[in-house]
């Protein structure tokens, strides 16, 4: 891929990024739409309690979620040494298929079911990509390419989810999804035309890709990402009930609402990625420390529409920062399990997405109101913190160790002739 010329070099970057941006529509739409599917799929439970449908509505984002939570470490750990460009056509299709089976499908069950299908390529996909991406960019640049691939799922919050969510409030929820099914249509075409063939690792095996698990790092690091994400899909998977309940907007605001957090998230993504190259464990423990202020800052201020504004900018920007560092850790504490430490991150990250739209929905169908979800995500940060610096002290050089080195050069450069 080295031999590449700079044009071809992006073309190829753009393709495996309109695959991210079509991840994050389809992952994030139902955020904005989540009446109108709870008003389309739950019309009964809606006309009686719109609060406890919409948190009941909240389960085809955790559905997404668990998809991803399943396909990422089985397919990646399966698909290792496959040749890269097919593979990623294969999952683009895959969510091509998943999500027109989730417009069509035809009661809530069902479409639930469908979101779970429409997920499993989610994981493998970005971690195929990130290192497809490495591998254009070169040596020195992981972590920024990991922010290559994910800012088409951070421009999505800018310009694909604010778009897929008027669409579907003005034509349907079923339409929203047709039209993200076209940009995973797209995708499959842009990556046969543009992304170079790539081999796969020749020496993948299920069983050396599955040795990750074994390394205590590596699950400290996914239990960083699951915790400390559960607290930004908690306050995302309800953007727009606290827009029209708690700030007192309409149903029109909340794709501005969407934009705002999504040029955040674009923002964050970018500074993440140079942060994560510069030293990951670092930058996780800086975000965390903004990202908390940030949830404090929008929990105090969202009854203002300058207030959450401002918050959710931060709020998106901070978690997307997140985001490239832990990726950026997985992969340097994985060893030889290169494909699956760059996948497994999805799934820690939408086991948060499940556990904070889960969570998010208990608190509002608890009767605590559409704020408390930002409440759930700034504790969220604290069992993710912790997660951090358990990870960080299993793979520190211990300080005896350290102490006695020392100790034996000092010895050795005193024993040198001429001292």
């Amino acid at each position: 891929m080295s031999s590449l010329s700079p044009a071809r070099t992006r073309w190829a970057l753009f393709a495996l990024a309109l695959g991210g941006f079509g991840i994050g529509t389809t992952e994030f739409v139902a955020m904005g739409l989540l009446p109108d599917i709870a008003r389309d799929l739950l019309p009964t439970l809606y006309a009686q309690d719109p609060d406890a449908a919409i948190a009941k509505a909240g389960i085809v984002i955790s559905a997404y979620a668990i998809g991803v939570v399943i396909g990422a470490p089985t397919i990646a750990a399966v698909a290792a040494r496959f040749p890269r460009k097919g593979l990623l056509m294969v999952l683009a299709a895959g969510f091509t298929l998943g999500t027109i089976a989730s417009a069509l499908a035809p009661t809530f069950e069902t479409v639930v079911a469908a979101r779970v299908l429409a997920g499993l390529p989610h994981g493998a996909y970005f971690g195929v990509a990130a290192l497809a991406a490495a591998d254009l960019m070169g040596a020195g640049k992981r972590g920024r390419a990991v922010a290559f691939v994910l800012s088409g799922l951070t421009i999505a919050n800018v310009i694909g989810v604010p778009v897929v969510t008027w669409v579907g409030q003005q034509s349907g929820w079923r339409i929203a999804y047709l039209g993200v099914a076209a940009i995973f249509a797209l995708t499959t075409l842009a990556i046969a035309l543009l992304v170079p063939k790539a081999p796969g690792d020749p020496h993948a095996t299920v069983r050396r890709e599955l040795s990750a698990f074994t390394r205590p790092a590596v699950w400290f690091a996914l239990a960083t990402g699951a915790l400390g994400f559960g607290g930004f899909f908690a306050v995302y998977s309800y953007v727009s009930p606290l827009a029209t309940e708690v700030t007192g907007t309409t149903e029109a605001f909340v794709p501005l609402a969407l934009i705002v957090l999504g040029l955040g998230m674009t923002a964050g993504n970018i500074v993440g990625g140079r942060m994560a190259d510069g030293g990951a464990m670092r930058a996780v423990f800086q975000l965390f420390g903004a990202f908390a202020a940030s949830l404090l800052l929008l929990g105090l201020a969202a009854g203002t529409v300058p207030g959450l504004l401002l918050g959710l900018f931060l709020v998106g920007a901070t978690a997307a920062a997140i985001s490239p560092a832990i990726q950026t850790r997985l992969m340097d504490v994985a060893g030889d399990s290169q494909t699956i430490a760059a996948a497994v991150n999805h799934s820690a990250l939408n086991m948060g997405n499940s556990l904070g739209a889960f969570l998010g929905g208990a608190v509002i169908a608890a009767g605590w109101g559409y704020l408390a979800p930002t409440w759930v995500g700034l504790a969220l940060c604290v069992p993710g913190v912790l997660a951090a610096v358990a990870g960080w002290a299993v793979t520190r050089v211990p300080v005896d160790d350290a102490v006695a080195s020392l100790a034996a050069e000092g010895d050795r450069v005193a024993a040198s002739p001429g001292r």
